[in-house]
């Protein structure tokens, strides 16, 4: 017996042995994946000329190109390293108007990267009294809103060109913006129109940022920093209001829009759920106050009787360091059907309904507090979301064209005309971006317009609805 039980032991032993070999194997294959010097690296990708600048330890390539390079047929070339392959078919024209994943495979390694192509604008800046317009060459707009008071019939723009273009009006003329401008470029031999609408804040507007903070200047965290500086430098009715205020009888009834950014943590702080706080928030509402909800905060419809009991944001996540990570992918949101909604209105988009918020490349906390439809809470999609929270979904994660996956972006209630609360609560919406754990700082997010815009917007909307 003991014979029989060793000889079994050492066969079972061989076998288990040959499935940790291959589980290691197998293991290294994942985890070579994104070494900088790795067999499956790509050592050289050109378009038209163009020589894409390749990031090893991210697997992600830029390639920028002139204004007016027609992206959607191209043929690449692609050097690797020896004895390596990849599953792209180099015979047959590639649209790289939307980011390429790709394979490159060496033996027992692979490697998958990621190619963004990005054409030229034609308008490398547009700044009136040093304000930066925001620039959306697909729906060829060029927006921007001054302070209140500014005269909109006499400004002058300056306006930094690509190589090779030229504008009319030109840069430096004084212009009436009371009115959308047409200004016309060419290029090539080649002209088109791109339109400026130029504003300013509601006039008047008062905008409350609501925090757990004592003072605006006792706020700790850095994205509600952000967030708040960002309003006081933008509307000049911006005051900051804290919750113990509230607590202890603050007058709102002089408020148009309270704004409340939470980035701090996954849970709302107690003070936030006192009887004499959501009372005093409800009776703002009822009185025709307005509220923006953002980040974390987005959990506080519920509490605050936004939506029905128990149907608040169902997904809420998000690493805090030294726990984020660097994404070699660019987070964006889709609001198909909804392209006309004034919260996205000058939004730099890379299709019809899509625009991107946070930039690949940059270190990111993914702070998300948003309804997940398909499988939790029973919605099974977005039609059934509304009917059941009251509320109209207008955006969701960037490949949900139907809007039925997520709720990114949504608006209360959604019967007549006064909607007055408008929550934005996925981790894309990132004010600042930390360095990793290291220490190293995150490279700048090109798409913070987008996110400043968006909020501009809000906040309008809510006051002017």
């Amino acid at each position: 017996m003991k014979n029989f039980i060793y000889k079994n032991w050492t066969k079972w032993s061989l076998i288990l042995a040959l499935i940790f070999m291959v589980s290691a194997c197998e293991d290294s294959f994942d985890n070579n994946g994104l070494a900088v010097d790795s067999p499956s690296n790509v050592t050289s990708f050109e378009i038209k000329g163009v020589t894409g600048t390749i990031d090893q330890k991210t697997a992600t390539i830029a390639v920028t190109l002139p204004y007016g390079t027609d992206i959607t047929a191209v043929n690449p070339e692609i050097i690797l390293e020896e004895g390596a392959t990849s599953n792209l078919n180099l015979n047959s024209a590639i649209n790289f108007t939307t980011p390429l994943k790709f394979r490159v495979v060496n033996g027992n390694l692979y490697k998958d990267y990621t190619v963004n192509v990005k054409v030229l604008s034609p308008i490398k800046s547009f700044k009136i009294n040093n304000v930066a317009a925001t620039i959306n060459d697909v729906s060829k707009t060029i927006t921007m809103v001054l302070p209140e008071n500014t005269n909109l019939t006499a400004l002058q723009p300056v306006i930094e060109l690509t190589e090779g273009v030229s504008i009319s009006p030109t840069s430096g003329n004084t212009i009436n913006f009371t009115n959308a401008v047409t200004f016309v470029i060419t290029a090539n031999g080649k002209t088109v129109n791109y339109t400026a609408n130029v504003g300013v804040p509601v006039s008047g507007l008062t905008v409350a940022f609501l925090g757990t903070a004592a003072t605006r200047a006792e706020i700790t965290n850095m994205d509600e920093i952000a967030t708040v500086n960002w309003l006081f430098a933008n509307f000049n009715g911006a005051k900051y209001i804290s919750f113990d205020s509230i607590l202890n009888g603050a007058d709102l009834s002089n408020v148009d829009v309270i704004w409340w950014h939470f980035d701090s943590a996954a849970n709302l702080p107690t003070v936030a759920y006192n009887p004499a706080v959501t009372t005093a928030l409800k009776n703002f509402r009822t009185n025709g106050g307005n509220l923006l909800l953002t980040s974390f905060a987005s959990q506080y419809v519920d509490a605050l009787g936004i939506v029905p009991s128990g149907k608040g944001p169902n997904n809420v996540f998000g690493d805090f360091l030294p726990n984020g990570w660097v994404d070699g992918n660019s987070w964006g949101m889709s609001f198909v059907g909804h392209e006309n909604h004034p919260v996205f209105q000058g939004l730099v988009t890379y299709e019809t309904g899509k625009a991107n918020l946070l930039q690949g490349g940059t270190f990111r906390l993914n702070h998300t507090a948003w309804w997940f439809l398909p499988e939790w809470g029973g919605y099974g999609n977005g039609e059934g979301w509304r009917n059941q929270t009251g509320g109209t979904n207008l955006a969701s994660e960037s490949w949900d064209n139907n809007l039925d996956g997520r709720v990114t972006i949504a608006e209360f209630p959604n019967t007549g005309t006064n909607k007055n609360v408008i929550v934005i609560s996925m981790g894309a919406y990132d004010w600042y971006n930390e360095a990793n754990s290291s220490g190293v700082p995150s490279q700048a997010n090109e798409f913070l317009g987008n996110i400043k815009l968006l909020t501009q917007n809000s906040i309008n909307y809510l006051a002017g609805n």
